[in-house]
């Protein structure tokens, strides 16, 4: 079994994301927009597929209920978690059109499109920032290294440098941490809390 090797990986893909300096400005300026959406009124949509929709509803999750203490909760949502919608859309239009309708039916201007596919290229990931971005929302993407088709879409785009996808999603959901954990201390103060 190769399971210290795959830890290892798992480990320097870490030390590259910890060592770039692009990834904490883009950290940096994510953070600072969530804050801003919040502040403003809006709210957080997530979307991925598969694994990635796991993520984008762990992290919706994340900031609508709680990340460390107790405080009020953040409008946020994963555009996946009304299965009535979800399989109604994709018999009568298709699968590749589910989040961009959701998307156009609860964005507006101000809110903030999380999108999660590691290859960059899933058509209904590209097909919900294409609706977000006529919208006038903005949009986050997190990928691997190429970025594929979101390259053109994103406001800010996460490309984890690799190109497998188990160590992409594990880069995934720890960035996604770090903006949760970072939106809800400094959106809420001691003082602000009940």
């Amino acid at each position: 079994m190769e399971t210290r090797k795959q830890i290892s990986e798992a480990i320097e893909l870490k030390l590259a994301v910890l060592n770039s300096d692009a990834i904490h400005k883009q950290l940096q300026q994510s953070i600072e927009w969530v804050v801003e959406t919040y502040k403003t009124g809006g709210k957080t949509l997530f979307c991925g597929n598969g694994g990635s929709a796991a993520d984008a509803q762990h992290l919706a999750a994340e900031l609508s209920g709680r990340f460390y203490f107790d405080r009020p909760p953040l409008n946020a949502e994963a555009l996946h978690v009304n299965t009535s919608f979800l399989t109604a859309v994709a018999n009568d239009y298709s699968f590749e059109k589910a989040f961009e309708r959701m998307v156009n039916a609860v964005g507006k201007s101000g809110d903030i499109l999380f999108a999660f596919s590691t290859s960059g290229n899933s058509p209904n990931i590209v097909y919900a920032l294409q609706a977000a971005k006529a919208l006038g929302i903005r949009t986050i993407g997190f990928t691997g290294a190429k970025g594929g088709l979101m390259n053109d879409y994103c406001d800010i785009l996460f490309k984890v440098p690799s190109n497998d996808t188990p160590r992409i999603q594990e880069i995934h959901i720890l960035l996604g941490h770090i903006i949760c954990e970072n939106v809800e201390k400094l959106l809420f103060k001691p003082h602000d809390l009940f």
